[in-house]
């Protein structure tokens, strides 16, 4: 069996408690993961263009305030 196939198994052999726990160690750690990217994606710049169409927005009157 491959890797993955054994993953799987193992997967579909948790009790529903056990595969809930699983599915919310996946949930968190996808988010840690997307928060890692936004924090790396940030300090590079590359996320520069959000505030540049935020300030714009609100120079033409767009932007309101929450």
């Amino acid at each position: 069996m491959l890797k993955i196939e054994e993953i799987e198994a193992t997967i579909e052999s948790l009790s529903e408690d056990e595969y809930t726990r699983l599915r919310e160690w996946f949930y968190e750690m996808d988010w840690r993961k997307w928060d890692r990217q936004i924090e790396v994606d940030s300090a590079s710049g590359k996320l520069d263009f959000l505030l540049r169409e935020a300030i714009d927005e609100k120079a033409n009157g767009n932007f309101k305030e929450l």
